[in-house]
């Protein structure tokens, strides 16, 4: 399952050479997360609220390609590559008509309100299995 996020560069994603600084495409995979996480249904607030813990991001492994500019139209793109316990990991790539610009494998680990890491909630296991 491969969830599809479309992400326009504005003027405020570049920096003086009018192409997406480097750190932004953190950015643009956080979003896209949040997106994917929304779209099988989950909502996170609610989670958090029910005790079902947070999100955080443990490990980032990511391989830029090739330079996004001012007014790209990006997809980005959201994989579920696996999952245990309380960690989940997943595969994104930015593209712009199909090239990849940006890719990175991001470990998420699922932590309680102790900032222990928990189990990941039932709900997104039932999702994603």
């Amino acid at each position: 399952m491969t969830h599809s996020h479309p992400i326009r560069v504005y003027y405020e994603d570049t920096d003086l050479a009018g192409i997406v600084y480097y750190a932004n495409y953190l950015k643009f995979i956080e979003r896209a997360r949040s997106e994917w996480v929304r779209d099988l249904g989950l909502d996170q607030a609610a989670m958090k609220a029910a005790g079902e813990g947070v999100f955080a991001v443990r490990r980032v492994v990511a391989d830029y390609r090739a330079p996004a500019r001012f007014d790209d139209l990006l997809d980005v793109t959201t994989e579920h590559v696996g999952h245990s316990g309380a960690r989940l990991i997943l595969r994104q790539r930015v593209q712009r008509a199909g090239r990849t610009l940006f890719e990175a494998e991001v470990t998420l680990v699922c932590l309680g309100e102790s900032g222990r890491p928990q189990p990941l909630p039932r709900a997104l296991v039932a999702k994603i299995d």
